[in-house]
């Protein structure tokens, strides 16, 4: 038993990736399923799907190899979705709230203008934004039937999706997070490392609802045979951006890592520091082990891919996300068209929930074409925003850091080059892609004994490309000029 499974539950599908004993992918799996937006700004999927398709994918994958040679399983997932499930039924009570959804936006803002986020930002270093998982949990409490009641009677359970997954793979025999998912829920005191009773107590969310928090590499229970073959132990789990970190073998201070999916998130390793950003970027655990977190500082772009997403199933101005790169090269260069994919608002680090996505500097010759440049460029320039906050917060970030990168997006090598010149730093591009999976079976692997240690992981990380930055100095200024104008004409007015 020499091989680790990796359920990697994301944003738009579900993936299973099994990996042998020298961290070498050898069979995956992978599903899109339903998104839902039953209102403007909502954004929501069915928890049974998420728990079909991880399902099936975890079984297509653990028969490639045979579930024989598989020892462990790690899970990685999209983070703040929030899912509230009957504990007797093990039935969830509504869909999953997503992370992207902003129902709770004016609810935010009353909380700040009643001076609450202070508080809520020293404790779970987090803003109050829809984003987290707490005002989401209030919805529901506050806006189903009979639900409040249920959950004071302690008949509801509360998870993230690792939660969720962990509860049906266990046969509804555990009921727990890790560190990192905790951490994003706003409801967790990461300095403390405990669940934060004056926070629950001002959303009116009984802290009966939320479960046992462990470390990333830890005893997360055992999977019922019927399921995968045989009982598994789940041995390693965390948040996606969190197990990407670990994926890339970040783990100096100073390291920062950016993963491009539907979403971009960038995460910078402040290691036993935690730094309260003075720009509106967020305080996370990027990890724990042994009972000791390791800090970060990031930053959270809702929108990376989903912009090629939309330009495909929106707009329908290309038949796949592939084409992206090419379309971008043949575009005008004369032309100047910028896209602020603020869709569901923006994250980082602008905070503003109530904003909406605009398109500056169309021509009557704009085509397919610019588009695409342009989504692809609002990727670059959203993470130069992201590493001047953090060079900003932080000191031991300099000018000379390395990013590494992971995700879907970093095939490209088009958006690669644009993200290296207008960042104006080296871009590393590793040979295993999948990142996200790879942590989540590391922690897992390392915890079962198979896996090194963090040194000799390290150690192994290995580079596909490195992307240099091409652009003159002069002219990056220029550009992130007329980005910065066109996110301020984009920003809401209050």
């Amino acid at each position: 038993m020499t091989h680790i499974l990796a359920i990697d539950q994301g944003t738009t599908s579900s993936r299973a990736i099994v990996f042998s004993n020298d961290l070498k992918p050898v069979a995956s799996a992978q599903k899109e399923f339903t998104q839902f937006f039953p209102s403007s700004g909502w954004v929501e999927h069915d928890p049974e799907e998420i728990w079909a398709t991880t399902l099936s994918t975890a079984r297509s994958a653990v028969e490639s190899v045979g579930a024989e040679a598989v020892s462990a399983i790690g899970i990685t997932n999209q983070r703040e979705t929030t899912i509230l499930w009957d504990r007797s039924t093990g039935q969830p009570v509504y869909n999953a709230i997503v992370w992207q959804d902003r129902r709770t936006a004016d609810f935010c803002s009353e909380l700040k203008s009643a001076g609450h986020e202070p508080m809520i930002t020293e404790h779970t270093g987090l803003l109050l934004d829809p984003y987290f998982s707490a005002t989401k949990i209030r919805w529901m409490l506050e806006n189903l039937d009979g639900l409040r009641e249920k959950a004071k009677a302690g008949e509801l359970a509360f998870g993230t999706v690792d939660s969720f997954l962990i509860w049906r793979l266990t046969g509804g025999k555990v009921h727990a997070t890790d560190a990192t998912n905790a951490a994003r829920t706003m409801l967790y005191d990461i300095r403390n490392g405990c669940w934060d009773a004056e926070i629950c107590d001002l959303l009116g969310i009984p802290m009966s609802l939320l479960p046992e928090v462990k470390d990333s590499a830890d005893d997360f229970g055992v999977t019922e045979a019927s399921l995968l073959g045989k009982n598994l132990p789940i041995l390693g789990v965390a948040g996606d951006q969190q197990a990407a970190t670990v994926g890339q073998a970040c783990f100096e201070p100073g390291m920062v890592k950016s993963t491009y999916g539907t979403g971009c998130f960038a995460l910078l390793n402040t290691g036993d520091q935690m730094i309260t950003s003075q720009n509106r970027l967020l305080t996370t655990i990027a990890y724990q082990l042994d009972g000791k977190p390791t800090y970060a500082l990031e930053g959270s772009i809702f929108i990376a891919g989903a912009a090629v997403q939309w330009l495909r199933d929106g707009l329908q101005i290309l038949a796949s996300a592939s084409q992206t790169g090419t379309m971008a090269q043949a575009a005008d260069p004369e032309q100047n068209v910028i896209l602020v994919p603020a869709f569901t608002g923006m994250g980082a680090p602008y905070w503003d929930a109530e904003c909406r996505g605009a398109i500056f500097g169309l021509t009557r010759n704009s085509g397919p074409n610019e588009l695409a440049r342009a989504a692809l460029q609002a990727v670059g320039y959203q993470t130069s925003d992201l590493l001047s906050a953090m060079r900003s917060d932080w000191t031991g970030l300099s000018e000379e850091t390395v990013l590494r990168v992971d995700g879907g997006m970093t095939a490209s090598d088009y958006t690669m080059q644009f993200l290296a010149d207008i960042t104006g730093s080296k871009v590393d591009r590793p040979t295993v892609l999948e990142t996200t999976a790879l942590g989540a079976a590391w922690l897992a692997g390392h915890r079962a004994g198979i896996y090194p240690d963090q040194t000799a992981f390290s150690a192994i990380w290995a580079r596909d490309r490195r992307f240099e930055p091409d652009l003159s100095s002069d002219a990056r200024t220029e550009m992130k000029a007329d980005w910065d104008d066109a996110v301020q004409r984009t920003l809401s007015r209050s």
